[in-house]
């Protein structure tokens, strides 16, 4: 079992950045994908960003260029970097662990509550 703890959300206005945080209760070695999803009001979840075990990376259309997932090994964390933020990034945020593929969702934390002004 995996358990998955974010943080890092909060209140920001236009143009500003946040750094989320995912903690894993495991070694990221024994995890093959770590991934980003978010969840607008009356939307369905919509998938970020992922990280492979070895580093390599992937990003939705929508944020690329603007967003930056990474991993810090040694403290079981995986990160997500968000610059120049916009009203349309406000969601909840949920970090997502699985075998494979570029959308994981074998285990998933809480959430946190990312929210843009105009």
């Amino acid at each position: 079992q995996v358990q998955l703890v974010e943080s890092g959300g909060g209140l920001v206005q236009a143009g500003g950045s946040l750094r989320l945080s995912c903690a894993a209760s495991v070694t990221l070695f024994s995890i093959n994908v770590m991934g980003w999803y978010r969840q607008a009001p009356g939307k369905q979840r919509e998938w970020v960003a992922a990280i492979t075990r070895v580093g390599i990376t992937n990003y939705a259309d929508s944020v690329k260029g603007r967003f930056t997932i990474s991993r810090d090994n040694a403290k079981n964390t995986v990160y997500l970097q968000m610059n120049s933020l916009k009203p349309e990034d406000t969601a909840v945020y949920y970090c997502a662990a699985g075998g494979g593929g570029w959308q994981p969702d074998d285990y998933w934390g809480q959430g946190t509550q990312v929210t843009v002004s105009s």
